[in-house]
């Protein structure tokens, strides 16, 4: 058994299912967490957004509080830091004499470059183990080289069901010996300590749940084993209210408190001992989905937050703060885009067909700056994922991985899918039908 070993947590906040803690603990007399409310995360950005909102950030604080409990169980420190980790953590290495630091591989540009700080300030002989273990299908697994990555999801999806497969879960941790828990215990920070406003729960939310592994799992629960509203998750994954519509797995996914493996591996029992039909595999299309944007990301790196996307498209863009802010606050010419960004200002949540609409109206038909609207969801969505955040993005825009390129009739789509006027009218009760 080697020294003493630190897991870094990022966006990876679970116990079960996780490479790097596994691997730690079966490695090293000592194992010590380390997660920071890095202040960077929650500055205002150059496009006059916080970079983690209100929403996001409860949630996060939430999942931090129960990671530090399952981690308290196993007889392993959580240390919980509000400082850059490029120089708290080669402190905290230092004061450990640890040899090795186990992470979560990432790749886009201000994880790398906040790994190479950490890196340039600790000795050299520190060995960094990064693993990917945010994927479905791992990288090691999927029939092509990340440079060969199909342009088309239909592509890459048919290939992988047809040549890949998922992972076993990863086995579990086994208690460290009491003499690891470190004496002192690490407090997280309140939102007031992060510079933000405590948010109010909105009793119209799609989404009243709360952070941590352990709330994931009782929403995997309940939507499948006890209501089994999975069974017909096809049919009413386009709705537009209540919490039943869809999964909503994809917050507990963006912060790593799920992993898709964890979901995948439910879904394959549901299917054996419940019902194997179209919505189970449609559950299943959607990780594939989200895998595919994390492996377009890997592919084109720096890419992906860049103005002519993927496909260097150079489209006249435009950027008007006052129209920007209409639409923000819900004050544009359509009134079912103006009932989603209400719904996103008052929660942090909104739903897929939501997103796909508000998006569509801000880049094809104001011809805004879509990387805005991406920085504005990256503030608000409680389950903001940077791959999937900018790769729907730039589908929606058409610099990305849309073949087609379309536009969405906001008024077809509100009548579609909002036939009787509901949501709008939950929304929008004070403006259009008072």
């Amino acid at each position: 058994m080697k020294g003493t070993a630190i897991v870094w947590y990022r966006n990876d906040l679970r116990v079960q299912d996780h490479q790097s803690l596994f691997l730690a603990t079966q490695s090293h007399q000592r194992v010590i967490a380390y997660y920071t409310f890095d202040p960077t995360h929650y500055q205002t950005t150059s496009w006059g957004f916080k970079k983690t909102e209100k929403y996001r950030a409860q949630f996060l604080i939430e999942t931090v509080r129960a990671l530090q409990k399952e981690l308290e169980a196993l007889n392993i420190t959580l240390v919980i830091g509000q400082k850059s980790p490029r120089v708290e953590l080669p402190n905290l290495i230092n004061q450990w004499n640890a040899t090795h630091v186990y992470l979560q591989k990432e790749w886009t540009s201000e994880e790398q470059n906040t790994l190479r700080e950490v890196q340039k300030n600790c000795v050299e002989s520190l060995v960094f183990s990064e693993h990917y273990d945010q994927f479905l299908f791992h990288p090691s697994d999927i029939p092509f080289e990340i440079q060969q990555l199909p342009e088309v999801f239909t592509q890459f999806r048919k290939q992988c069901e047809a040549k890949a497969s998922v992972r076993p879960l990863i086995l579990e941790v086994q208690c460290m010996p009491k003499e690891n828990i470190l004496s002192e215990r690490y407090s997280t920070p309140s939102l007031y300590d992060l510079g933000l406003d405590n948010p109010s729960q909105d009793s119209r939310t799609a989404f009243p749940f709360k952070g941590g592994t352990q709330a994931g799992k009782e929403r995997m629960q309940y939507y499948g084993w006890e209501s089994k509203k999975l069974s017909y998750y096809k049919k009413t994954r386009n709705g537009l209210l209540g919490k039943d519509y869809s999964s909503k797995y994809s917050a507990w996914l963006a912060n790593g408190s799920l992993s898709p493996r964890t979901i995948y591996w439910d879904l394959m029992d549901y299917e054996r001992n419940v019902e194997k039909n179209q919505s189970t595999y449609w559950l299943f299309f959607e990780l594939v989905w989200r895998d595919y944007f994390k492996y377009i990301s890997l592919k084109h790196r720096n890419y992906i937050f860049y103005l002519g996307g993927i496909k260097d498209r150079d489209y006249a863009w435009k950027n008007d703060t006052q129209t920007v802010l209409q639409w923000i606050e819900g004050q544009t010419a359509e009134p079912f885009v103006n009932a989603n960004m209400l719904e996103l200002k008052n929660t942090g949540w909104m739903s897929n067909r939501g997103r796909q609409n508000v998006a569509s109206y801000l880049t094809k038909n104001l011809h805004m700056d879509w990387r805005i609207g991406a920085a504005y969801f990256e503030a608000m969505l409680i389950d903001y994922d940077v791959h999937s955040n900018y790769g729907n993005w730039m589908y929606v825009a058409g610099v990305g991985n849309d073949p087609r390129d379309r536009k969405f009739n906001i008024s077809f789509q509100a009548q579609r899918y909002d036939s009787k006027g509901a949501y709008q009218k939950k929304w929008l009760q004070n403006t259009l039908f008072s």
